[in-house]
């Protein structure tokens, strides 16, 4: 193994507020699991045909929903739910001098396309950066734009530099206006990234090992950020059964089967 860029799956978390025992990636959205709606589009993009999905929550269940493609995927375990850094820290060891450049992307979230993960991974490469992350532009939070109201604010200098990314459970209630957001989809320079996470510190409301926090300290060293603005409706996820109502409602209005 030595592919020019490995992707990662974060699909580890737990169901339990959309009023489900499944893990949350099982979760289905028209009728197919949300997990493997990212997969069909992970495989469309032919830039990894054999990404790594870090499981925990009743990982038996993914693997066994997954089984028919299994080899297609390496598994890696996630015991504690620590955070997304935490997450993504556990494949270093399987990933490490294997790969030049490491994508993040989340089972949760089934609306990616296969055109928008190669233009991450397309603009990554091109600029050479360490960091090339996607973010999305709002007009407001209302209506469907309400599953976005949790997620995390892009805060930019005066010259439109990204400069840090603040949670929604710590953001002041200046930051939270930001209708900019992060969907968390990222390319690291992968010997940049194993190094750097090891920087991580869980001193946050949620005490939690936060990949975002990887902004802060590539700022902090004078590193430049690229990123990509992608469609709304690609970086929407669901935490709660309501944001999975509007999920559904989206998908049939989006043609998406």
């Amino acid at each position: 193994m030595n592919d020019k860029t490995k992707i990662i799956i974060l699909a580890a978390g737990k169901g339990e507020r959309m009023q489900s025992e499944l893990p949350k990636v099982l979760v289905k959205v028209q009728g197919k699991p949300m997990i493997k709606h990212l997969l069909e589009s992970v495989a469309k993009s032919d830039i990894d045909n054999n990404p790594i999905i870090v499981v925990g929550y009743k990982k038996e269940l993914v693997i066994k929903e997954l089984n028919e493609e299994s080899k297609k995927y390496h598994y890696i375990n996630q015991e504690l739910q620590l955070g997304t850094g935490h997450a993504v820290n556990l494949a270093k060891d399987y990933l490490k001098n294997n790969t030049e450049h490491v994508m993040v992307l989340y089972g949760d979230h089934p609306f990616i396309s296969a055109q928008t993960i190669k233009k991450i991974n397309e603009k990554h490469l091109e600029s050479g950066k360490k960091i090339t992350m996607a973010t999305v532009k709002l007009p407001n939070f209302r209506d469907w734009r309400i599953n976005f109201v949790n997620f995390s604010r892009i805060i930019r200098d005066k010259n439109g530099k990204i400069i840090r990314d603040i949670q929604f459970k710590d953001a002041s209630d200046e930051e939270i206006k930001v209708t900019e957001v992060n969907p968390c989809y990222f390319s690291f320079q992968a010997d940049w990234l194993w190094k750097n996470l090891e920087s991580l510190k869980n001193n946050n409301a949620q005490k939690e090992y936060y990949l975002t926090d990887l902004i802060k300290i590539a700022t902090a060293e004078g590193i430049e950020i690229e990123s990509i603005e992608i469609e709304p409706y690609e970086a929407l996820g669901a935490n709660t059964k309501a944001e999975l109502d509007i999920l559904e409602r989206l998908a049939i209005q989006l043609n998406y089967a």
